[in-house]
């Protein structure tokens, strides 16, 4: 009856059995029950054990104790009802229309205990100022409790507003203030929010071919219907867009101008110039993501299209997670005021209350400088990990991938050797312990290309080094098991002429 290999305790185990015989009929009203060291003894388990599952079905009254006298089953027991196997009368399944999967990635494995996982672009969680953030909280609660723990504004918190709006003013020339500033929950919420506020089902919303996955789920959850275009050199293909543009109506323009996702190349000024132009012209808005400006390392950031002449038309979206930590997950939004306040509107309707305590730690971070001294390490940190893992592909692949330096961002574009099958090369990594996988992801039709993002922030320099290490290991196995003739690729001139930087 118990089966102490089950995820479930053994003492919810035991209280499920006898509401079951309650349930049944088996054990009926005032039934007296076994007293608990008896049925301990009976079963085999630990008195505490029986106790615990007593006390579990007390509290749903189906069982009742009196003191010196017993326990027995209730006189007056409301059992709820039990859940009707499966038939066809009462099928498993849903009988409704599902709506097919936006769009599917191949998952990804976890990585096995010592693997070490250089597709990931994720923030080094052990630079985490977790310190730092246990105070601002404590703070934050203590201070401010009962306010933090009732209705909030669904905007997002005051401070944190005020904060977030005078450094991204400072620091990226942005017309922003608290009152057309939100802060969300993360940077897919923030392109929800907007999705839903701007699109209707058939509309064209153009995205670069090589992209984020997640963004593209949203915006096709919204009723888009999704165009990819091309990269250059220097981001989107302008001249491509104005060509369809000739020929289609075009709702917005979603892209990463500043480090383009997944390449890493930075949209030139005068690319950005011309595509505000043509989104005043054309009215469509822009859907600037810019996840990550604060990790440039050569020179100053480009400043964002949203702080130029064609602003009018364009929404900013970012995210705080890349300069903490994953797993505190906030997101902004800034719009001109008359999108603001539908985008607030719906933001009270979905999602009225945000998190207040978290925002307002993070707030108190800014306001003691914590924040912006951890991003200046981080910068700094990530810098010396993007040279050690370009000097490291450089000394442990050689010719095998060749890329270029980028300017900012948390990854490395590589193109790879035309002679190499990425794909069994990915597999032949997992086996030595690195896991990686080819463009394929990032690309629009999840076509097989001969070109990989690898992450610098996740490890250490030596990690780094160990990492790509194993990948030629990999990649000498991968090459003896089969030899694959060169193929033609299909993808952007971007990265068809990269080269070592």
């Amino acid at each position: 009856m118990l089966d102490p290999t089950r995820e479930q305790p053994l003492f919810l185990q035991l209280a499920g059995a006898i509401a079951d015989d309650i349930r049944r009929g088996r054990l009926k009203p005032g039934d007296a029950l076994p007293g608990s060291r008896e049925l301990a003894e009976c079963l085999g388990i630990n008195r505490n054990t029986v106790v615990a599952g007593y006390g579990e079905l007390a509290a749903e009254g189906l069982i009742h104790t009196r003191i010196g006298g017993g326990t027995f089953v209730a006189d007056s027991v409301n059992v709820p009802f039990a859940p009707h196997a499966p038939s066809a009368e009462y099928p498993a399944r849903p009988t409704y229309r599902l709506m097919p999967p936006v769009y599917q990635l191949p998952p990804i494995g976890a990585p096995a205990p010592g693997a070490l996982n250089i597709c990931n672009g994720m923030p080094d969680v052990r630079l985490f100022p977790a310190a730092a953030m246990a105070r601002a909280f404590r703070r934050a609660i203590g201070q401010r409790g009962r306010a933090l723990l009732t209705y909030a504004d669904p905007c997002g918190h005051p401070r944190l507003r005020k904060e977030l709006a005078a450094m991204l003013a400072s620091t990226r020339a942005l017309p922003v203030t608290p009152n057309n500033l939100m802060i969300t929950r993360s940077i897919e919420q923030a392109i929800d929010l907007v999705a839903r506020m701007l699109l209707q089902p058939g509309d064209v919303v153009v995205v670069e071919a090589f992209g984020y996955p997640p963004a593209w789920s949203v915006l096709k959850l919204a009723g888009a219907r999704l165009m990819p275009l091309p990269l250059d050199d220097d981001g989107l293909d302008i001249s491509a867009l104005e060509a369809l543009l000739a020929q289609q109506q075009v709702r917005a323009v979603f892209l990463t101008p500043h480090h383009q996702f997944p390449t890493t190349v930075v949209m030139s000024h005068a690319k950005r110039l011309r595509l505000a132009e043509l989104a005043l012209r054309h009215g469509f808005a822009i859907i600037e993501d810019d996840y990550d400006h604060e990790f440039h390392y050569a020179g100053k950031p480009v400043l964002p299209i949203a702080s130029g002449a064609g602003r009018a038309n364009v929404i900013y979206i970012g995210s705080l997670s890349n300069l903490l930590a994953p797993g505190i997950s906030s997101g902004f939004v800034i719009a001109p005021a008359p999108v603001f306040e539908r985008l607030a509107s719906l933001r009270a309707a979905s999602d009225a209350q945000g998190d207040a305590a978290m925002e307002c730690a993070i707030a108190e971070l800014f306001e003691d400088g914590e924040l912006l001294r951890h991003v200046r390490r981080m910068r700094r940190i990530y810098a010396a990990r993007r040279d050690a893992l370009a000097a490291s592909l450089v000394r442990h692949l050689g010719s095998a991938v060749t890329f270029r330096t980028p300017a900012g961002g948390t990854g490395l574009w590589l193109r790879v050797d035309d002679a190499i099958d990425v794909a069994a090369w990915s597999v032949a990594g997992d086996l030595e312990g690195v896991q990686f996988f080819g463009a394929g992801r990032y690309e629009f039709f999840q076509r097989e290309q001969p070109f990989m993002r690898l992450g610098f922030s996740y490890h250490d320099e030596a990690e780094l080094d160990e990492a790509v290490r194993r990948m030629a290991r990999a990649l000498a196995q991968s090459r003896s098991s089969a030899v694959r003739p060169a193929r033609k690729t299909t993808t952007p001139q971007a990265t068809q002429t990269a080269s070592h930087g």
